[in-house]
């Protein structure tokens, strides 16, 4: 909304307009009426919209054209005003007054108009019959009201009414001419009501209208005064009410008939509860709340937004199976302007044998976002609506920033949930086999993936003591040359080599001696392809060698290409190193000869 409202008074000469000002500031008819006064600003505390308001007077006599049309520009709303007892002065509105203001303002940014009668104190008619018809004509024209400056009849209202019109304006919202909510509107509507529909059952029980409610009006609805809604909306429409609850289009039906009795402020307090501008598009404030992100830490959801997350997933599972299929997954996505995950979330994430989602690969994807782009993932969470559903006063909420990684280092301890590790390994070792596997993928189900659908991602949970964490698995480019502060920046690293080519171990080592020896980042050399039969390494000494000579744990043999899901305690080992990188390598390098 805006932070303040200017309104223009425009006219023809000895129409009233400084007198309409006057009066309203002196709440009394001034004896003596100058050609003009001086801007006048009304403070917010004073104004029933609580806006700053600032009301220009123009005079013919004192101000050029150049100037006249310097203040339409800056003009929030503009009243012509006109003499109800002046016919040509009525006449002017429409063959001067808007053709002028039409031609000096740009035609995207539309300027309401409010055309005000004044002098209804000399005559015993009304001018509306002459005015409604330029209103209809015109769809600039907010709102038409006949006032007196003289006896103050309508002078608060007709100041009400133009900041009304730049506040809550009723062009974005709704087409005369159609008689109907114009397609921006309806799809905002839309969105607001998929996401108030918590159990999405395309219908508003009276829980979910009392929780609307108290969202965006701070308060309930009395159980009659519910009642009475809904009875309108069953006079009105066949199928705007169903099993007691508020269908879509009853709710669209009841915004209209705001907009349609004047009562958009209404609807626009919903729309901006949501997150909505002027233009009817989100906020780039509701979806990108200020996060202070600093060097060396790191972003994971909290408590809240799991729940949250668990409660969205849920709701959209309609057959109970803990996947999300294809439809489900598009109905989830209804209220994003566009789909945010493509086909490679699928092989980043768990899934089921259909290749589905599961509820923990669900999960997961919303960790990786918020481990690897926090300002995406609180941009989704506001389509979601999460400050409004889990009413809290952002989706920054939903967002713990851990503390600085050297801080874990020193204290020897972390409490942090989400550990990246990024893999390397020359072409062909088995990297995207091993991050596949994390997945409980098999070779045979793996060979099922198509390159274009490939993911260099995989996440999911692991247990270290008995405590749930997310490892992050990164497959690395293998280019030697142009290692990015990215591919360096982790919690452990994996270096994967192919047992069965004999030149496949010398890029590990090579990574290992040039990027990670003295770096206190704890690595873990994986034999890859351990089905295979293993050849001599042409390296300058074993690979068991190499990792005892540098205090490291003994290659850990791997292989994926097994007829059930590939063991999974290579991960826990990678994630435990991850959670203690402090412990002694020698403590660690025993401990893992033990478990082999």
């Amino acid at each position: 909304m805006r932070k303040d409202v200017r309104i223009l008074l425009v006219g023809e000469p000895k129409v009233g307009k400084t007198s309409l000002i006057m009066s309203l500031v002196s709440e009394e008819f001034p004896d003596v009426v100058p050609y003009r006064v001086e801007e006048i600003t009304i403070p917010a505390d004073v104004t029933p919209e609580r806006v700053p308001t600032h009301i220009v007077d123009y005079s013919e006599a004192e101000q050029t054209d150049e100037q006249l049309f310097q203040e339409i520009s800056k003009a929030n709303v503009i009243c012509i005003v006109y003499a109800v007892n002046n016919k040509k002065s009525i006449e002017k509105v429409t063959n001067h007054w808007i053709p002028l203001i039409t031609e000096n303002t740009d035609k995207d940014s539309r300027v309401p108009l409010i055309l005000v009668g004044n002098k209804s104190d000399l005559v015993e008619h009304s001018s509306m019959e002459t005015i409604l018809p330029i209103m209809n004509q015109y769809s600039e024209v907010e709102t038409c009201v006949e006032c007196s400056a003289k006896n103050l009849k309508n002078i608060s209202e007709l100041f009400y009414y133009a900041q009304k019109a730049v506040l809550h304006p009723t062009g974005p919202l709704y087409c005369p001419e159609k008689k109907d909510m114009k397609p921006l509107c309806v799809k905002a509507l839309t969105r607001i009501f998929k996401v108030s529909d918590l159990d999405n059952d395309g219908i508003l029980n009276d829980n979910e209208l009392n929780f609307f409610q108290r969202a965006c009006f701070n308060s309930p609805l009395e159980p009659q005064a519910l009642e009475d809604v809904k009875n309108v909306v069953r006079k009105n429409l066949i199928d705007g009410v169903h099993y007691n609850g508020l269908t879509l289009k009853g709710f669209l039906f009841l915004h209209t008939l705001f907009i349609q009795r004047g009562r958009h402020e209404t609807t626009w307090t919903v729309l901006r509860r949501f997150g909505y501008d002027d233009d009817l598009e989100l906020n780039q404030d509701y979806l990108f709340p200020p996060l202070k992100l600093p060097p060396d830490c790191t972003t994971e959801l909290n408590h809240n937004a799991y729940l949250f997350l668990q409660s969205v997933f849920d709701k959209h599972d309609k057959d109970r199976d803990c996947a999300m299929s294809p439809d489900e997954l598009r109905d989830l996505f209804d209220v994003f302007p566009y789909m945010p995950w493509g086909p490679d979330v699928n092989n980043t994430v768990c899934s089921n044998e259909q290749g589905w989602i599961t509820y923990q690969g669900f999960l997961s994807q919303w960790t990786l976002t918020t481990y690897l782009d926090v300002q995406r993932c609180l941009e989704y969470l506001g389509y979601l609506g999460y400050s409004i559903i889990a009413e809290q006063e952002s989706q920054a909420a939903g967002i713990t920033v851990t503390r600085a990684k050297k801080i874990d280092l020193q204290k020897k301890q972390t409490q942090r949930n989400v550990f990246r590790c990024n893999v390397f390994g020359d072409m062909g070792s088995g990297k995207s086999g091993f991050l596949q596997a994390f997945l409980g993928r098999n070779l045979v189900r793996q060979k099922m993936i198509k390159e274009e659908h490939r993911s260099y991602y995989a996440i999911s949970t692991t247990y270290v003591y008995g405590q749930e964490k997310y490892l992050l698995l990164h497959e690395v480019f293998p280019d030697f040359d142009y290692l990015t502060d990215a591919d360096m920046a982790c919690d452990i690293v994996c270096l994967v080599y192919d047992v069965s080519n004999p030149y496949s171990f010398e890029y590990c080592a090579k990574v290992f001696k040039q990027y990670f020896m003295d770096s206190k980042t704890p690595c873990m050399m994986i034999a890859a392809k351990s089905d295979l039969p293993e050849v001599k390494q042409m390296y300058g000494c074993s690979p068991l060698e190499f990792c005892r000579k540098h205090k490291m744990p003994p290659p850990q043999s791997f292989t994926c290409n097994t007829a059930a899901e590939p063991n999974r305690e290579i991960y826990t080992k990678l994630t435990t190193m991850a959670m203690y990188p402090y412990v002694c390598r020698h403590f660690i390098c025993v401990k893992a000869c033990r478990l082999n």
